[in-house]
């Protein structure tokens, strides 16, 4: 079985695959930041509360974008496991292709995993992370281009945290766009304004490359925006960590453990 894990800037998500089939998936917070010795604690018997024995994992595979935790998760996932680790990023072998030496692991796998899977066309992943990311991709693999606009807890943290009487609410649809107290005010411009630049954004992009692209949301929060528009095809919240899986397999025999 192929361990993935994927840290990222709020939660680092674990995945376990058997072949083509993800068996189980977990997250645990960022931060705190932890050292090697309490990474090897914490993640000592956590596959096993989720039916993974240790012995069961025979590969291992770490994208992220938290440069701080990278080795320290590596290294302890190296002491519970007794084999090495692969680290990927935008530098590691895959059909995408991009000129950028800024892209972030995240925004590689996306394209990975779009372009892995074979969806057609042209292809948009939005990922509604700590950033609200949009990638665009090529037939051939290549990279377009990337846009990044502030993440959508990242906005409901300000907003609450920056006003004096703002209360934090859930991420639900409002019944009318127009709201008459506060909640649902405030749920009209962070589920109906963010949806409105999501879609708008796809009809941008859409217009820039000439076509009407295939479009996949990822992240905590794509599945709260996906019921509510037509202009994303598909959702999987394990894009991301798929795409560090077909990384993994597809740079496995020049590998060492």
């Amino acid at each position: 079985m192929i361990l993935a894990v994927n840290i990222g800037n709020t939660n680092i998500r674990f995945a376990v695959f058997a072949q083509d089939d993800q068996v189980a998936t977990w997250t645990i917070n960022t931060k705190p930041y932890r050292t090697e010795d309490e990474c090897f604690a914490k993640f000592h018997n956590m596959s096993e509360s989720f039916g993974i024995r240790k012995e069961d994992i025979t590969d291992i595979v770490i994208g992220s974008v938290v440069p701080p935790l990278t080795m320290n998760v590596k290294r302890a996932l190296k002491k519970i496991h007794k084999f090495n680790p692969m680290v990927v990023d935008r530098n590691t072998k895959s059909p995408v292709i991009h000129t950028s030496n800024q892209m972030g692991t995240d925004l590689y796998c996306n394209a990975v995993a779009a372009q892995c899977q074979a969806y057609p066309g042209k292809k948009i992943v939005v990922d509604f992370g700590t950033a609200l990311t949009f990638l665009q991709l090529n037939e051939d693999g290549k990279v377009g281009g990337v846009v990044i606009a502030p993440g959508i807890n990242s906005a409901m943290n300000s907003l609450v945290g920056e006003t004096a009487q703002l209360p934090e609410i859930d991420l639900t649809k409002p019944e009318f766009v127009l709201g008459n107290d506060t909640v649902s005010c405030m749920q009209s411009g962070m589920v109906f304004g963010f949806l409105s630049m999501v879609e708008g954004m796809i009809d941008r992009i859409n217009a820039e490359v000439g076509e009407e692209c295939f479009v996949i949301s990822t992240g905590g929060l794509g599945g709260v925006y996906k019921p509510l528009t037509d202009k994303i095809d598909i959702d999987d919240r394990l894009h991301t960590i798929k795409g560090l899986k077909y990384l993994y397999e597809l740079n496995r025999a020049t590998f060492k453990k």
